[in-house]
């Protein structure tokens, strides 16, 4: 099996076409971004608005755990049996898949902002408000800033279940990498289905590691422990007891190094 995987990746035929590997990843990537897109702009804003008023900690906790529990095959075959009828062209086949990968990432994505907006150290926010900032000042310029880790651990979280459940599409009839373990699975070409587990796979630790570079430069330094690490390193080396060599330029030596 190893070797039918190997010979079926490296194939040069399953590498162009409207049904290569490429275009099943641009398809995968595209159902994946935009089902992530609009959670976020739907749990995002919601989980900081419940941080920083800590108003509905219950619902987002209940939700958190009600999300866990739905059975994304499930909910997929629930709104193709309620929207197909309803929707024509590809919309059909589309808008079923999108609803469930939005309703699988809207848990991670408003638990991170939630809890990285209210585990911002209430000294820094009374401080703020101290300076007589507003509330949203305060949640712009110092809960936000603060809260970054956490919220980008919330996306990532999504990014990984939403890439790994799009091959879910497939099962509608829409693209994606899921289709080669569909079709695979039909004409029993077992090699098909597990390279197209390893492309998914493979996908997801990319776009994450992707996102993890993003966040290590757009989340500070001070909150990372990367600075701390510099100046640590740093303040070691200037309190190292090692002599140093230093030359001394001949013109400005008091004594002679050579002796008479």
């Amino acid at each position: 099996m190893i070797n039918k995987t190997f010979a079926w990746l490296t194939d040069p035929s399953h590498w162009s076409g409207s049904d290569g590997i490429p275009t099943r990843i641009f398809e995968h990537l595209w159902y994946s971004a935009l089902a992530l897109a609009v959670a976020a702009l739907i749990a995002i804003p919601l989980g900081l608005a419940i941080g920083h008023t800590g108003r509905g900690r219950l619902f987002v906790v209940n939700l958190a755990g009600a999300a866990r529990a739905i059975p994304s095959l499930g909910l997929l075959y629930l709104m193709v049996l309620w929207l197909f009828p309803k929707i024509s062209g590809d919309n059909a086949f589309l808008v079923p898949v999108f609803i469930v990968l939005i309703v699988l990432a809207i848990p991670p994505l408003m638990a991170g902002a939630y809890a990285g907006v209210e585990g911002v150290d209430p000294a820094a926010r009374d401080a703020a408000k101290g300076m007589g900032m507003t509330g949203m000042q305060v949640l712009r310029k110092v809960e936000v800033p603060n809260a970054l880790p956490l919220i980008f651990s919330g996306f990532r979280s999504a990014t990984l279940q939403v890439i790994a459940t799009t091959t879910l599409a497939a099962i509608t009839g829409a693209g994606g990498l899921g289709r080669f373990l569909i079709d695979g699975q039909k004409i029993l070409q077992y090699e098909q289905m597990v390279s197209g587990a390893i492309v998914v796979a493979v996908l997801a630790l990319v776009v994450d590691a992707l996102l993890a570079v993003v966040q290590r430069y757009a989340v500070s330094p001070g909150l990372t422990g990367r600075s701390s690490g510099r100046s640590a390193s740093a303040l070691s080396t200037q309190r190292s007891n090692t002599p140093l060599d230093v030359e001394i330029p001949v013109a400005q030596r008091t004594v002679d190094s050579q002796p008479s």
